[in-house]
């Protein structure tokens, strides 16, 4: 397909006329919009229903949400309690853990389980400092005022994430059962401590900058930095509390039998007791700017510093759809990211592109392409859940059921429907193992990455 690619150093005679001469907005032209305005009798009416409630409930589409029943032919056999990641943009990794305690639950008979987000956020946080840190370091002689270290200076400790980099932090420092380590108000509430760190790591930047200016060495520059990160540690040490060493996991099975196993390291319990090869998973997006089977990763993105970065193979939608839902058929959750702000009615937990009209209340429908509306900034990956089922009518999906970690009280019960059509549109990213896989999109692996910018859409965090 073709895709608009701006050459920043072209500019045409309309856009330099633009900008010494803008056309205003007058007097006249706002009289005519509210005589053409008041001359129809529906605005008045779109105007009293409107403005009283959000868009997506005033303009719900009643025939959408019956069409869609929370009611599917294929849905997996555990249904856990429903978790919440409150006040905070951890949803990335709520969902892949969410994943993981489905095969414990299932191995240990266990009628529920929580594995702990705060112990993964802990390390993400000071993972993410150092990457931080070191891209600083590896843009020094980049102009300051440029694109690239402004964007880098943007959010250094964002709380949101893509899947591969949470496959770094269990990798790297496992986890624990979320009663060893549990929430703290920060946790749960992030944006005061993820506000301090920011402000401490850019007057980091600073520092760092002024001292290649003097002259300082490779080096003495990491070495400082090694000394910085030790207060970005002492503020996660004293906001969420120091993550354990050793852990004892005890509990009851569902025949009410007690088990209880001591000392286990926090690797210890991801290796042996989660089970889960999570290197073995691979990110599969749908990006239509770019070509299909190819291999991208996004420039400066990642969190910890020696894993492999993030790496994507990019297919068409339909293959994703096919994937996704033979591995829930098989009884098996599917990560997925998406833009859970399109299209949404929070009351009746659907997500549907049919679900809001816009057309009744404002006279337009909106009508972007996929592609366009991520390369015009309408639309990226926002959020992460887990597909827990689908529903198959003529051998085709027609919706899918989505376990959210917004609490019970979200949805339906927590968990939400969205349908086929809206998949189509809105979700950008799933995880599947490379055995769910043909082998053809398993050896895109093997490509050179096609690096994209780090402001590309598809280096968005989930939150």
């Amino acid at each position: 397909m073709t895709v608009l690619r701006l050459n920043p150093s072209a500019t045409s005679s309309y856009g330099r006329h633009i900008r010494t001469k803008m056309d205003k907005v007058t007097a006249t032209q706002l009289s005519t919009y509210n005589d053409e305005f008041n001359a129809d009798v529906k605005n008045k009416l779109a105007t009293l229903t409107v403005s009283r409630d959000a868009y997506s409930e005033a303009l719900g589409d009643r025939s959408s949400y019956l069409q869609h029943p929370a009611v599917f032919s294929h849905k997996l056999s555990i249904d856990p309690p429903i978790t919440n990641q409150k006040r905070s943009g951890r949803c990335w990794i709520f969902a892949c853990l969410n994943i993981l305690r489905l095969q414990m639950m299932s191995e240990y008979k266990l009628e529920e389980l929580e594995l702990s987000q705060p112990f993964v956020f802990f390390y993400d946080q000071r993972e993410k400092a150092n990457w931080f840190l070191e891209n600083v370091l590896a843009t020094m002689d980049e102009d300051v005022d440029g694109r690239v270290v402004q964007y880098l200076l943007k959010d250094p400790v964002n709380d949101g994430g893509q899947f591969d980099m949470i496959v770094a932090l269990l990798e790297k420092y496992g986890v624990v059962p979320k009663d060893a380590y549990p929430e703290t108000f920060h946790t749960s509430n992030s944006s005061e401590m993820d506000a301090l760190i920011t402000s401490r790591l850019r007057e980091f930047a600073v520092q760092l900058r002024q001292a290649h200016g003097e002259g300082a060495s490779a080096e003495e520059l990491r070495e400082r930095k090694r000394e910085m990160l030790a207060d970005v540690h002492r503020v996660l040490v004293v906001s969420l509390g120091q993550p354990p060493e050793q852990v004892t996991w005890s509990f009851y099975d569902k025949d009410k039998k007690f088990h209880e196993h001591r000392d286990i390291s926090p690797l210890e319990f991801y290796k042996n007791y989660v089970k889960v090869d999570c290197t073995r998973l691979v990110s599969l997006i749908n990006d239509p700017r770019n070509a299909y089977m190819r291999k991208y990763t996004v420039q400066y993105l990642g969190n910890v510093a020696e894993s492999q970065g993030v790496r994507y193979v990019n297919i068409d939608i339909d293959a994703m759809k096919l994937y996704a839902s033979r591995v829930i058929r098989s009884g098996r959750p599917v990560w997925f990211g998406c833009d859970v702000g399109k299209f949404r009615i929070s009351s009746k937990g659907l997500l549907d592109t049919s679900a809001v009209d816009y057309k009744s209340a404002f006279n337009f429908t909106l009508g972007s392409t996929k592609a366009q509306r991520l390369q015009f900034g309408d639309s990226a990956m926002t959020h992460a859940m887990v597909l827990t089922g689908v529903h198959i009518e003529d051998g085709k999906p027609v919706r899918w059921r989505v376990e959210n970690s917004w609490g019970d009280t979200a949805g339906i019960k927590g968990y939400l429907t969205l349908t086929d059509a809206w998949f189509s549109e809105y979700v950008y990213q799933i995880v599947l193992d490379k055995s769910d896989l043909p082998e053809r999109v398993v050896d895109v692996l093997d490509q050179d990455a096609v690096e994209l910018p780090p402001w590309d859409p598809m280096g968005a965090l989930a939150q």
